[in-house]
């Protein structure tokens, strides 16, 4: 199932990566205008009829002895999306672990255990109203499922320009971090110029 989904993250088999993408952006653009109530009915509605329809297409064809009989979409009857106990014991003690992992980190981010982390977080959440102001939680999903099918394919083809400016940015963002701790700490701020001057020792 994973090598699947990497395939159409990748643009493996082009026409089926288009329809997955079309039919995610276009339902998600619907949820505009129509409550997500209506959208699921309707794409229901719209994929039976779609599916009864080349069901009879095939069973006429099989009774005029044109056809061979076989039912159109047995690939995906026969695909087994089952778990073995083993895995869905393994799946939900990842999923327990994950959640009690994210728990305790909001825990110690409110109830700043760490100084810094929680004023970190404190920037992050006052950007994050800024951010509500300019677009709503449907708008991210929509720029989230058009960047999970476009980035991985643009770093796979520019990884070593990606990965050289992305070098820079985190230069400066581990000089600014350096900086900001060492304030914390009551210490004085390191010289950004490199080969600054050390301090003099008697």
């Amino acid at each position: 199932m994973a090598s699947k989904v990497m395939d159409l993250i990748y643009w493996k088999d082009t026409e089926r990566t288009g329809m997955v993408l079309t039919g995610l952006v276009v339902g998600l653009l619907s949820l505009f205008q129509l409550s997500i109530i209506t959208v699921v009915s309707t794409v229901s509605l719209a994929v039976m009829c779609f599916t009864m329809s080349v069901r009879i297409y095939y069973d006429v064809l099989s009774a005029l002895k044109w056809g061979d009989g076989v039912h159109p979409f047995k690939y995906y009857l026969d695909l087994d999306i089952s778990l073995s106990g083993e895995q869905a014991d393994r799946y939900m003690q990842k999923a327990i672990v994950m959640t009690l992992s994210a728990v305790d980190t909001l825990k110690r981010l409110f109830f700043v255990g760490n100084l810094f982390d929680s004023l970190k977080f404190l920037v992050l959440m006052y950007l994050v109203t800024y951010l509500g102001q300019l677009c709503n939680g449907l708008t991210l999903l929509i720029i989230s499922v058009i960047a999970v099918f476009s980035l991985p394919l643009f770093y796979q083809r520019r990884q070593e320009e990606v990965d050289g400016v992305v070098g820079k940015i985190q230069a400066h963002v581990d000089n600014v971090r350096d900086i900001l701790q060492r304030l914390a700490h009551g210490g004085p701020p390191p010289d950004p110029t490199p080969g600054g001057a050390k301090p003099k020792t008697q």
